[in-house]
């Protein structure tokens, strides 16, 4: 379906949905575009409306450059505090929650046989409104 960067970021996206979903979440967007840029995935759980940017890596190339949650310079934090403000008014069906930024680091390791371990790092509110 996708290949390259995409597709590793697509990859990316599942496994966070998924690990999301196993902690009690819902998705309620994947990949929401905005005139701000995109929200890689919107959920909510009992509290919060979440709003979740998304950056794997593989360990080697994390041990190298720094952790992927780095990649979130404060110009991609304007972004995602934009995008979800505009998620939240353009939505009619948008819960009344408190809204939540998270970030999820997810490394990756290869295996054997082309399988591939990947550790997650559920980073809850990564940052504010004021990023």
């Amino acid at each position: 379906m996708y290949s390259g960067k995409r597709g590793d970021g697509y990859r990316g996206e599942t496994i966070a949905c998924r690990y999301l979903q196993q902690i009690g979440c819902a998705i309620r967007a994947r990949n929401y575009y905005t005139p701000f840029g995109e929200i890689d995935i919107v959920a909510e759980d009992e509290e919060h409306l979440i709003f979740v940017e998304v950056k794997l890596r593989s360990a080697r190339y994390a041990a190298a450059y720094g952790r992927p949650s780095l990649a979130v310079n404060r110009e991609k934090r304007l972004h995602i505090v934009r995008a979800a403000g505009y998620y939240i008014s353009a939505e009619p069906n948008a819960p009344k929650k408190q809204p939540r930024i998270d970030v999820m680091e997810l490394l990756t390791e290869p295996l054997t046989d082309g399988f591939v371990a990947v550790k997650i790092n559920h980073i809850q509110r990564a940052f504010g409104a004021d990023a």
